[in-house]
């Protein structure tokens, strides 16, 4: 857990003549509730409202109050999302009006989940925040298909990288990432596959490296396909893959062929093309 206040905490707003209960920031993992930390249990267990992202798994709400109010607000790419200041307002609201707040993500708060904005939200307005931490895809993925994203005898270390653009256009620089020599472990790059693997090969990275593909990681739904980065594009197509998927490109793909490893869910739910 991670404890974060306020620059002055003087000015944190009272209810009823004590200090509002902090917001809850809770990683909610990549899927499968078991893979939950204990405090993350406890925290949504006590929660009165939880605010939660369209990634976090049913099951995980199971661990609810009966009581306690969920409140949907998600975000995905090329769908009708929550805003982002519609979300930061209401976390505020409901702190303010005493209520114990859980902001629910999947994954781990601080990694591509916005979490960082929501703290500085959070302080602008007086209120104090706790963040605890969950099992990012970017590493339940790859473990769920046997890739291990940092074997040093493949890779000196790992990337974790957006497959998004910013408005104005600008991205990972692709060139630098190709010469770097670590594992790529690509978040929303799926519908752009094609074109951060043409990047990637234009800048020198071999057609033939080993890369992956995990849609829906530690859930019933998962699977994962291992392929080559020349062809990860057109296979994700072929085999209909769809969002949510992480893409793992790297050497270190090549042991998940050789390995035969559990994976998060049971061997006989998951489907690997």
């Amino acid at each position: 857990m991670i404890r974060s206040v306020p620059s002055s905490s003087s000015s944190a707003p009272s209810i009823g003549g004590r200090a509002a209960e902090p917001v809850v920031l809770v990683g909610a993992g990549p899927g499968d509730p078991d893979l939950l930390t204990v405090r993350a249990a406890r925290a949504i267990a006590k929660a009165d409202v939880i605010l939660v992202d369209d990634l976090v798994d049913g099951r995980v709400l199971e661990l609810a109050r009966a009581d306690a109010r969920v409140v949907h607000v998600g975000k995905r790419g090329g769908r009708a999302s929550t805003s982002q200041a519609f979300i930061e307002r209401l976390l505020i609201h409901e702190a303010r009006s005493g209520r114990r707040v859980v902001r629910l993500k999947g994954g781990d708060p601080f990694v591509f989940g916005r979490g960082g904005e929501e703290v500085s939200a959070l302080h602008r307005a007086g209120l104090d925040v706790e963040v605890i931490p969950g099992i990012t895809a970017g590493i339940a993925a790859p473990a769920a298909a046997g890739i291990p994203v940092t074997d040093r005898r493949h890779a000196p270390g790992v990337a974790f990288v957006t497959g998004h653009t910013q408005p104005d256009g600008t991205g990972p620089r692709w060139d630098a990432l190709a010469r770097s020599g670590l594992t790529l472990v690509i978040y929303m790059g799926l519908a752009r596959s094609a074109e951060i693997t043409g990047a990637l090969q234009s800048a020198g990275l071999s057609a033939t490296t080993p890369a992956a593909v995990i849609q829906s990681a530690c859930t019933p739904q998962q699977k994962f396909h291992l392929t080559t980065l020349t062809a990860l594009s057109a296979d994700i197509e072929r085999l209909g893959f769809a969002a949510p998927a992480i893409l793992v490109v790297g050497d270190v793909v090549q042991l998940a062929r050789t390995w035969n490893i559990e994976a998060c869910v049971p061997a006989d739910r998951v489907a690997a093309s």
